[in-house]
């Protein structure tokens, strides 16, 4: 390969390459900042219901940074006036319409890569392979051995190579962001449940209502 077709192919994947591990980094970055433990959080936020009511609970959700809390929590708790049934749509909207596109931003893009990056290797491939051929059909013209550019054909194949290398780890990475969301969408819908049955119960207590004072036939 020249070094016009060396800078042609060998760069632009390498830059491929390059970007798309930016982008899982990222996406992995946003997705460890998105998880909530729900075994440390839900004393925490049922603690702060009992105490403080709806409003305080609300309070609570809004100062953190993690998806269930902030998101999700915040709009079932916004519609908890209106009933049950309107937390569980709100909440549904906002998992369906909001929070699950969020989750797979920079997906597509880490995809387009992989295939982009599969291509170009590929299209490199035939390309120098082209020129190879030309090169031994004029060797073999003037008298000369095809043997002489053999090692071309090698070096033909590595940008078929540079491609793969470079869309395994990306398709890989999509697959398992995938899976992750997958994953989160069900704890999620699990988490969305309890709030329902917290806020159930909260309004299912009576308030305390003091003794009654003693009758004056009673006095007597």
């Amino acid at each position: 390969m020249s070094n016009f077709w060396e800078y042609l192919f060998y760069f632009p994947m390498g830059l491929m390459s390059l970007v798309g591990l930016t982008l899982v980094l990222w996406r992995l970055l946003l997705n460890l900042n998105a998880r909530t433990n729900m075994n440390e959080f839900l004393p925490v936020f049922q603690d702060k219901l009992e105490r403080e009511g709806v409003d305080g609970a609300l309070r609570f959700c809004r100062t953190r940074t993690d998806i269930i809390p902030r998101r999700l929590y915040v709009a079932g708790l916004e519609t908890s006036k209106q009933g049950l049934a309107a937390m569980k749509r709100a909440m549904a909207n906002v998992i369906e319409l909001e929070i699950i596109p969020d989750l797979n931003f920079l997906l597509p893009l880490i995809l387009a890569i992989a295939k982009i990056a599969t291509m170009v290797g590929l299209l490199g491939t035939v390309i120098s392979m082209i020129r190879t051929f030309s090169l031994i059909q004029e060797s073999v013209t003037k008298g000369g051995s095809a043997a002489e550019h053999s090692g071309a054909i090698g070096l033909a194949l590595i940008a078929t190579a540079l491609g793969l290398v470079t869309a395994i780890p990306l398709v890989f990475a999509h697959v398992l962001f995938k899976g992750w969301i997958a994953k989160f969408e069900t704890q999620m819908k699990g988490a969305a449940q309890k709030l329902l049955v917290l806020i159930q119960a909260s309004k299912g207590k009576a308030p305390a209502t003091p003794a009654a004072a003693p009758t004056s036939a009673a006095r007597r």
